[in-house]
């Protein structure tokens, strides 16, 4: 008797067939702070992370911050122990670039010092990168005072590279800068920016600047806050309240530099004012003060105010000096 049965996989696609996910793998080389807020937001939606490090000591250094951040998340806005597992079940660390080889888009994410530093480094490990990933593969990086044609000059695949700034240190940000170098491909530019919205940000096209617009934008603002603070024109908690409850902002400047890193916001500073020459980017002696004293914001516990161990403001910095 013939066998009548019909098989569910008979109306599947073949492995030959079936269509490829555009995005399912995502390479972040660096993990520090940045670059763990990165891989947690993208991995939240789904995608697999791997993240490269320079020893197995920093990989598993990130792994324990990126546990203690996803707990302060279950504290705080409510999200469950299965959605941390979820999040960090899809976190991998290496310190091999050819495991980034099946990733479709490789972001650069590294901490640097001043812009020649920044400069050298950044261009070697965007070359490390291409020779271990596709020629297909978007090479992005995160930095916005580093123009991404130059960075890519010596690339043999420079079309796929792009220029990925997320605007703030936070999952929560809502829009990405995204900049086409003059080596770039249309191709390669709306890849990226379809890769912006599956991860849930609003795209901010913008020409190939040093700093951008959001950089551009900060460094003045915070400098100038800075002279007012100095001046005694007014008190840092009343700068920022101005700025709060006149114009709407979420933080005032001094809440705001506390949260991005004081010593990320120096070196904005040091390469804007190296590339334009400007004393609107000059930073203020009393950025470079806190800086030197270690004194970076809410990851070090102090910044241009104290915070408690959860990141949450306590009063204001005694050493700030006002």
């Amino acid at each position: 008797m013939a066998d009548n049965t019909e098989r569910l996989e008979d109306y599947g696609l073949s492995k030959d067939t079936r269509p490829k996910t555009l995005f399912s793998k995502v390479g972040i080389v660096g993990a520090g702070t940045v670059g763990q807020n990165i891989a947690r937001m993208i991995s939240s939606k789904g995608l697999d992370v791997i993240f490269l490090e320079v020893s197995q000591q920093k990989i598993d250094q990130a792994n324990v911050e990126l546990a203690k951040e996803l707990d302060r998340m279950i504290e705080r806005w409510g999200m469950t122990n299965s959605e941390k597992l979820g999040i960090l079940s899809r976190i991998k660390g290496t310190t091999e670039y050819r495991n980034l080889r099946d990733c479709d888009i490789v972001i650069e994410a590294v901490k640097s010092s001043s812009r020649e530093h920044s400069h050298n480094i950044r261009s070697e490990i965007l070359k490390n990168i291409e020779r271990h990933v596709s020629s297909h593969t978007i090479i992005a990086t995160n930095s916005s005072t580093q123009v991404i044609t130059e960075l890519t000059a010596d690339l043999e695949h420079k079309e796929r590279c792009v220029s990925f700034h997320f605007l703030a240190p936070e999952a929560d940000a809502r829009v990405v800068e995204v900049v086409k170098g003059l080596y770039t491909s249309q191709e390669a530019y709306e890849n990226t920016i379809k890769f912006a919205n599956l991860i849930g940000k609003k795209v901010i096209p913008a020409k190939e600047s040093p700093g951008i617009i959001s950089t551009r934008l900060f460094v003045p603002f915070i400098n100038e806050a800075c002279d007012i603070l100095m001046e005694g024109v007014g008190s840092m908690e009343d700068i920022d309240l101005t700025m709060k409850v006149g114009f709407g902002l979420p933080l005032g400047p001094f809440e705001m530099a506390d949260k991005i890193g004081l010593d990320k916001i120096l070196r904005w500073c040091e390469n804007l004012y190296d590339e334009f020459g400007d004393l609107k980017y000059k930073s203020s002696p009393l950025l470079k003060k806190l800086v030197r004293a270690n004194q970076l914001g809410r990851r070090t516990g102090r910044g241009f105010y104290e915070y408690n161990k959860d990141g949450m403001k306590t009063t204001k910095n005694l050493s700030v000096g006002e």
